[in-house]
């Protein structure tokens, strides 16, 4: 019997992306011998495989194809080149509650789910309580699934496919569904998994996660597979994708010849933010006295990289420009999470540092290190320089979540952040 639960074997998906509808119709019809579209490959040969009891995760950037290879696998999609063969009985956590039928009760959506899955009814209602009971909705169970709320729905739907007791199980981000106690909930159910030796296949942005759960590391970018391997390696590499420093194994010897020489120009060039995964929608303000040019956050390696590992040391840094004669400027740097709840932050004053009197047109270089004790997640900087003109706090720039910090962590506590205790049992 083979080793392998999932084998993928060149795979391909390529859509064809047409201008305008009637160019499609034309074409169905046999109307034009010219061909109407362009070809777009979400997929490009990508080749790996999962072993038996194996727990591989799937990281990359937006587009990169993650979902489309697990709808493949699942058979939800099927691939325009390759073959994918699958070694055991699947339950896939990706569009949760997508064969709900709205007008039957949440009991009768758990047979009609379950059967669609491939289960007999002995076998459905030999898990009916375990269910039930992990989905905790009470007396719902025996409503129309159209009165649910969203956090309802969910919660069945991730009860269902988890509780099924496949052999492999493949999850497309349906860890952070409902509230924080069921989140833990669906935790423990994915490490119960684990520990029994389950096949899975992971995909997530939760860098944490990935480190944590996975054995293996499959690493996708724009459909193609760049890399496959241990999880700490491919989220460094994964890191440097997402602010374009990454560099193939062929220009890696180049690379670490001419590493002092680009540091030193992207210093004097002032290309942080380049470098730097930005908000599109900054929201900026203040009286024009100076300005924010540029700005990034270096992780512990001195890399350019928005994604910080908990409990190492990190920089926020930024540059700004004078456009009048200004005493004391005040420079400050604020973390929020993503409903705006500003967390921490501080600047020069708080911290009691002389900053001078700067002249028209000078450029301040500010840099910010500290330790990342706050729990994995995506939080939110602003940056800020104000002062004290004729008496009065004024600002003179400031921009509003200017980029995103996505801390990973294989440990989170309770709260904000993590009081790293030292606990003796005795």
């Amino acid at each position: 019997m083979s080793d392998y639960a999932i084998s993928v074997e060149h795979v391909e998906k390529m859509y064809k992306l047409y201008d305008k509808p009637t160019d499609r119709l034309k074409e169905s019809l046999g109307l034009t011998r010219k061909k109407k579209y362009k070809e777009h490959y979400a997929l490009h040969d990508v080749n790996f495989q999962v072993n038996k009891g194996e727990t591989v995760g799937i990281i990359g950037t937006n587009g990169s194809g993650k979902s489309t290879i697990l709808k493949i696998i699942t058979g939800v999609l099927n691939p325009t080149a390759g073959e994918v063969k699958v070694n055991g009985r699947i339950s896939a956590l990706l569009e949760l509650g997508a064969g709900f039928n709205m007008e039957y009760t949440g009991i009768e959506n758990v047979y009609l789910n379950g059967t669609m899955i491939g289960f007999t009814r002995e076998e459905i209602d030999a898990k009916l309580n375990d269910i039930l009971e992990f989905a905790d909705i009470g007396d719902f169970v025996y409503q129309p699934v159209k009165t649910y709320s969203s956090g309802m729905f969910v919660r069945l739907a991730f009860a269902v496919a988890i509780n099924i007791d496949p052999e492999i199980l493949i999850v497309d981000e349906a860890l952070s569904v409902g509230d924080v106690f069921f989140q833990a909930k669906c935790y423990h159910k994915f490490e119960e998994f684990k520990k029994l030796g389950k096949t899975i296949l992971f995909v997530s942005h939760d860098l944490g996660s990935i480190g944590k759960y996975c054995d293996r590391v499959v690493l996708l970018n724009q459909g193609v597979k760049l890399n496959e391997g241990k999880p700490k390696e491919m989220i460094d590499i994964y890191k440097k994708l997402l602010v374009n420093q990454y560099v193939d194994d062929d220009e890696t010897e180049k690379e670490q010849e001419n590493e002092s020489d680009n540091e030193n120009t992207k210093e004097e060039s002032g290309t942080w933010k380049d470098m730097t995964t930005s908000n599109p929608d900054i929201v900026e303000y203040g009286n024009g006295l100076a300005t924010i040019i540029d700005y990034g956050i270096k992780d512990a390696a001195g890399n350019m990289s928005n994604a910080i590992e908990k409990g190492s040391d990190f920089t926020i840094m930024f540059k700004v420009k004078f456009n009048e004669k200004v005493s004391d400027p005040i420079f400050a740097i604020t973390i929020k999470d993503l409903k705006g709840t500003e967390i921490t932050g501080t600047n020069t004053m708080f911290e009691k540092i002389d900053t001078g009197t700067v002249n028209k047109d000078e450029v301040r270089s500010v840099s910010f290190t500290q330790n990342m004790n706050l729990q994995g997640g995506d939080y939110l900087v602003s940056l800020g320089c104000t002062g004290y003109r004729d008496g009065e706090f004024t600002v003179y720039h400031r921009l509003y979540d200017v980029f995103n910090i996505t801390v990973i962590s294989n440990k989170n506590t309770v709260g904000y952040y993590d009081m790293n205790s030292e606990i003796v049992v005795e």
